[in-house]
């Protein structure tokens, strides 16, 4: 009888020992994702925002096994923290990270990956590719070979072009280097101007008044951006000026889609780099974690031409870009 309740004993106790390692396995299978991302400081950024809490609402009903974790800093220091907390704190294995800046991130999204959790490093790049897992972003080349070709044919390829530039960044010049190249291809259109504004309607405001006051005659802008397209018309209205025929912002902000839909004569078409892009990264990343899988090294989410035919599938009203 001793025996027969020692022999029960231990079956027990394996039992128990094979209930404690299934509910172990089970919870080092669930994803626990950490996203970080910088505060709603402007529209664009309000997007990412937005974009990322309607992803961990979506992702967490699809998936039981998913916890989706958001976190906004408004600067690089606090983000840094951020991702301390999200390691020891929350206990992610997964990161999805929107720098606040490239090169002083760099260090603390590598510490990140070292303890094992997959990175996805989103729009921003890091100074050093081998801190990340994947890389996402819209389509800098496309964005601005898009309204090039777009202008050139809409002035039949002729006419007089102020352009506004983003703030002195890499992804700033890959975006005038596709512009300006498409542009040499037609010589009779002159570039009168190109200056920075920060992505910022006050600042583009300010930049377009000057160009106002030093050129008398202007066909068309690229603003290179919906915020910096608000402060550009601002201006031109405020002067009272005709002889601009289309500026051309940038982004896909639900104003510029909705102009475009509305049939706003100088506001023809957009160029699509929506702050949904922080949404596809968390989805393709919680995917790939919840499978096992991996994304590849570099995910481009392309730039498209918007148009009334189909500026409807680019308007987002609730969001707030």
């Amino acid at each position: 009888m001793k025996k027969m309740l020692r022999a029960l004993g231990a079956l027990t106790l394996a039992a128990s020992a094979f209930a404690a390692a299934s509910s172990s396995a089970f919870a080092a299978d669930k994803v626990v994702l950490g996203v970080a991302i910088p505060t709603a400081d402007h529209g664009f950024t309000g997007g990412i925002v937005w974009w990322a809490n309607e992803a961990k609402k979506e992702l967490e009903k699809a998936h039981p096994d998913l916890k989706v974790i958001v976190k906004t800093a408004g600067t690089a220091p606090e983000q840094a923290n951020q991702l301390q907390d999200l390691v020891t704190v929350n206990k992610i294995n997964a990161l999805v990270i929107f720098p606040q800046e490239s090169a002083s991130l760099t260090q603390p999204v590598a510490q990140v990956k070292k303890k094992g959790v997959y990175v996805t490093v989103v729009d921003r790049g890091l100074t050093d590719t081998s801190a990340q897992d994947a890389y996402v972003a819209g389509d800098n080349t496309a964005f601005g070979k898009i309204p090039a070709e777009y202008l050139a044919k809409a002035l039949n390829g002729k006419g007089d072009i102020v352009a506004l530039r983003g703030i002195p960044t890499t992804l700033d010049n890959e975006r005038w280097n596709a512009f300006e190249g498409v542009m040499k291809q037609y010589p009779d259109i002159k570039i009168l101007d190109a200056k920075y504004a920060n992505w910022n309607r006050d600042d583009a405001f300010k930049v377009m008044q000057d160009y106002l006051t030093r050129f008398k005659h202007i066909d068309a802008v690229w603003a290179s951006d919906d915020d910096m397209m608000v402060g550009v018309l601002k201006a031109i209205d405020q002067a009272k000026r005709t002889d601009v025929k289309i500026v051309f912002g940038g982004a896909g902000s639900k104003e510029a889609v909705k102009r475009i839909m509305d049939g706003d004569a100088r506001v023809p078409a957009d160029v699509s780099y929506s702050p949904k892009f922080i949404y596809d990264a968390i989805k393709l990343t919680a995917e790939a974690r919840l499978k096992g899988d991996k994304l590849p090294p570099t995910t481009i989410i392309p730039s498209v031409l918007i148009t009334k035919d189909n500026a409807k599938q680019f308007y987002f009203p609730n969001s707030p870009f």
